[in-house]
């Protein structure tokens, strides 16, 4: 059994950071829901499309009401997966937002993502945002991660076979560094 599923309190925060209705990388984010619920992990799905987030001004922002529980919630996150379409080569605005403004609830958090593009050719852009993380934040960055054209899904815009056999091997892969990182941690509380 995963030990993060025997875990009672951290669950495995999805983040949709999708501000589109019919978001493919919405979909990305309830499949890997789904994938955690089969493994027996807790886990929540926060879709950015529900929240009223200010624009990141390094100031006045983080008195916004919205800050308070959603930087809970990446705090209490035994790890965390990003499900963002690809822009212009890169992750959408609304995810490098939403990090900027809940910025150190993310230290030395386990994240992963699933990326929905429009093409192959951006494949490597979820790095930036991992480097990131990894520099500001001690992140450990799942080396398995999501990357999803409109070819991968079906007709009903649910991911096909081969991309959910993906997910469900992030899942997996979030969940079990999720562990190693708890049990590493137990260990060094009992040598002191």
């Amino acid at each position: 059994m995963n030990p993060v599923v025997d875990d009672a309190g951290a669950p495995v925060l999805v983040v949709s950071c999708s501000l589109n209705p019919a978001s493919r990388s919405h979909a990305l984010a309830v499949a890997a829901g789904e994938a955690l619920g089969a493994l027996g992990a807790r886990h929540e799905l926060l879709d950015l499309r529900e929240w009223d987030l200010p624009i990141c001004d390094g100031k006045a922002c983080y008195d916004h009401p919205s800050i308070g529980p959603v930087t809970g919630k990446v705090d209490a996150a035994a790890a965390i997966l990003i499900a963002s379409p690809v822009y212009n080569y890169d992750l959408n605005a609304a995810v490098k937002n939403f990090v900027e403004l809940t910025g150190q609830a993310w230290a030395e958090k386990p994240v992963g993502f699933l990326c929905a593009a429009g093409g192959q050719r951006s494949y490597m852009s979820p790095i930036g945002l991992a480097n990131s993380l990894m520099f500001d934040f001690r992140c450990h960055i799942v080396p398995r991660y999501v990357y999803a054209t409109k070819d991968d899904f079906t007709p009903r815009q649910e991911p096909g076979p081969e991309l959910a056999r993906r997910i469900r091997q992030l899942a997996e892969a979030a969940t079990d560094l999720a562990a190693a990182l708890r049990w590493a941690a137990d260990r060094r509380t009992q040598a002191v």
